[in-house]
């Protein structure tokens, strides 16, 4: 009977070794938002496509991800919710505990004491949505926004919100959102917004975290 607990402990080491690795982190993290091919994920992490290999097949052999071929492309995708979930609970348990990783977050999304950002939490943004006193950007890529979006949330890219900024009304306070805790988009967002007058704050968390708490999302499959 020792024996066969001390295996559950040993297979639960196994994924907890999987997470022990900022690479592999971002790997997880960017497979959060979908599928995607190892060459992309290779760019997008800054690692050869040997070396981005090499820490997916250790979240495979964790069985956290998933693989299919097409062709010549390997597609890997999170096993299922609960990796996101795992994964965003590491987050929220890190920024909440450790001083350091709620200073590094804070001084990377220049927020709170270290910067010129604010910052609003799930259950206020709710309220202000409830009264109908906020608009809420979503400043990821428009396919993000089809798999997913808050509802009611307008679909204004970073990169479009110059553009967009003419539509925006003066008399009312604007949330932004992107991916994450960890997307510094709605950052920038608040900070362009700010620059133009438009009084701006950005959601605490992004849209992994929404959903995690079981709250209601508008397109994709969910």
């Amino acid at each position: 009977m020792e024996t066969a607990r001390r295996r559950v402990f040993d297979e639960l080491a196994v994924v907890g070794k999987a997470f022990a690795s900022a690479k592999r982190l971002e790997l997880i993290e960017l497979l959060t938002r979908g599928e995607r091919t190892v060459e992309s994920l290779a760019t997008e992490v800054g690692v050869g496509t040997s070396t981005a290999s090499a820490h997916l097949q250790v979240l495979k052999l964790s069985s956290l991800v998933r693989t299919r071929k097409e062709g010549t492309k390997v597609y890997y995708r999170l096993a299922g919710d609960e990796v996101a979930e795992l994964f965003s609970g590491l987050r929220l348990v890190a920024r909440q505990y450790s001083a350091e990783v709620d200073q590094a977050l804070a001084a990377y999304l220049q927020v709170g004491a270290h910067g010129d950002v604010d910052e609003i939490t799930r259950e206020e943004l709710m309220r202000l949505m409830s009264d109908g006193s906020v608009d809420v950007l979503d400043v990821r890529p428009h396919e993000e926004f089809e798999a997913g979006h808050i509802p009611g949330a307008r679909s204004i890219p970073f990169g479009e919100i110059d553009e967009a900024l003419a539509d925006l009304p003066a008399d009312r306070d604007v949330v932004a959102y992107c991916r994450g805790a960890y997307c510094v988009l709605a950052s920038d967002a608040v900070r362009l917004l700010h620059s133009e007058g438009v009084r701006a704050r950005r959601l605490r968390d992004g849209i992994l975290e929404w959903r995690v708490a079981g709250l209601p999302v508008e397109g994709g499959s969910t």
